[in-house]
């Protein structure tokens, strides 16, 4: 059994989409899909997880599509729209392995400035003992450096850790580092790779 369990926020212990924000705006999934391909990207959201202040990304973009101002505002103004609730039995999951004497951190990738609007909301996120998010560091998955900086701070063995995360990519960066990192589909999933 691991000794530490560090998990990834969006899309593991919080159901993050900007579908939520955008399907009801556009009243059309393709239209709201091709708008999160080719304006409000996941490039241009990461670039505030990774440290850029949210004001100046927006201002940059509104100046690439001056005809797309007021949805590339909606982003942020009303990210929260964006936020579905904790993952169903997961904050059960995390109460459990802590009950066993596991461990729990966070390592997520998320603006410094949205995480401040969430952090407060979800219950599951008091769990954790400690945690480290890009936006705060201006570094974020897959970069190694995160996961180290990581290790470090909580004071954890990478060989005694696991990494659960939603994209293969910062799953296997983890595995790279001798953290064994598991791709996350589903609490029960999760369940039995754990166990």
């Amino acid at each position: 059994m691991f000794k530490n369990i560090v998990f990834d926020f969006g899309g593991v212990l919080l159901d993050w989409n900007p579908h939520y924000l955008y399907d009801p705006y556009f009243g059309d999934v393709e239209k709201a899909e091709w708008f999160l391909t080719h304006i409000c990207t996941y490039e241009w959201n990461a670039q505030h997880d990774n440290g850029k202040p949210i004001a100046e990304g927006t201002a940059e973009l509104i100046a690439l599509h001056p005809e797309w101002e007021k949805e590339i505002r909606m982003y942020y103004d009303e990210f929260m729209k964006m936020m579905g609730g904790q993952i169903p039995g997961m904050e059960e999951l995390v109460k459990k392995l802590k009950a066993n004497g596991q461990r729990v951190f966070g390592l997520s990738n998320w603006s410094v400035e949205t995480f401040a609007l969430v952090r407060p909301v979800y219950p599951v996120l008091d769990l954790m003992e400690d945690m480290v998010i890009s936006g705060v560091e201006k570094v974020m998955k897959p970069d190694h450096r995160i996961f180290e900086l990581a290790l470090d701070r909580f004071g954890i063995k990478a060989e005694e850790t696991v990494f659960v995360d939603d994209n293969p990519n910062n799953v296997k960066a983890a595995n790279e580092l001798g953290i064994h990192g598991i791709l996350f589909h589903s609490r029960e999933q999760l369940e039995k790779e754990l166990y």
